[in-house]
């Protein structure tokens, strides 16, 4: 059975652009579309006998929200397989357990109730840091929800701990048949830096090593999928700013994550946290198994 693409759903205005990304996602992919909406309240109300025939005042809405999502996806993906539900859990133990057997989880970058503004929501940053899967929190401009850049952004981490994050890269590139630009940024420790002339040296040495990098960690994969337009490029300064300055033209950019213990999920450095924060399209979290 092709495990399905499952997006979280709660009536918010980041939810519905979540679940339309998904939509899209789920198509190009051709896969199916699991809708899931979860509410600790759904778990207490199912504990609490019954005195009549009607549905608890809560679940009313549940099914409004969940049937009002999947409408939204037959209109807008009609060959997109659906299939809904309503989970009585946590919002993110719910997603987490769901992202087991799951293709990807989608998510959006507000919750209801939450602030609007910059900030990702808990529920978004919690799965991310801590799903087995990839995870996508739909975010960004009108421009960068629409698609129509013809490019997926790849930040490039360390050789054996990016790995899965380049192939899924390279996947969403292929199936949207467009470029992948794979950014690895480069800069010159200050205690490096002696002179003027001892630093367009330090700085060549840096950059060489930035381009190694990019060969070692790319081959396999490129060898593997050779009709994907695949660009390396290296850019001085931090990489969470490059990034967050090169997602502006990116349909998706593209980060992995670091396994550490069970328990603890994933580590999520201040690239991934600043892009799922501030990135100007919607942003993959991919984790590194060790």
């Amino acid at each position: 059975m092709t495990p399905p693409l499952v997006v979280g759903v709660d009536g918010s205005e980041g939810s519905l652009a979540a679940v339309d990304w998904a939509a899209d996602e789920a198509g190009r992919h051709d896969i199916p579309l699991r809708l899931v909406y979860a509410s600790r309240w759904e778990r207490y109300e199912a504990g609490v006998p019954s005195e009549g025939t009607e549905r608890p005042s809560e679940r009313v809405p549940a099914e409004h929200v969940v049937a009002s999502a999947a409408e939204r996806v037959a209109q807008r993906r009609p060959d997109v397989k659906v299939t809904a539900d309503i989970l009585p859990d946590d919002p993110v133990c719910a997603l987490l357990r769901e992202g087991d057997h799951a293709h990807a989880l989608v998510t959006g970058s507000r919750g209801r109730g939450e602030l609007t503004g910059l900030l990702l929501g808990s529920v978004g940053l919690a799965v991310a840091a801590k799903a087995h899967c990839p995870v996508i929190v739909v975010r960004g401009d009108r421009s960068g929800l629409a698609g129509g850049h013809g490019r997926i952004l790849l930040g490039a981490g360390e050789p054996g701990t990016a790995n899965e994050a380049v192939r899924f890269a390279i996947r969403e590139a292929e199936v949207r048949a467009c470029a992948l630009y794979v950014v690895r940024a480069w800069r010159c420790p200050a205690h490096e830096v002696g002179n003027q002339v001892a630093l367009g040296e330090v700085a060549r040495q840096h950059e060489g090593k930035a381009s190694a990098l990019l060969d070692a960690l790319l081959g396999e994969a490129i060898a593997a999928r050779p009709g994907v337009e695949v660009r390396s490029v290296t850019a001085e300064g931090p990489a969470h700013r490059i990034l967050v300055d090169r997602s502006a033209a990116a349909d998706l950019v593209v980060v992995g994550a670091r396994r550490r213990h069970a328990h603890v999920g994933l580590q999520l450095g201040r690239v991934a946290h600043t892009l799922l924060h501030q990135a100007k399209c919607p942003v993959a979290v991919v984790p590194q198994p060790e």
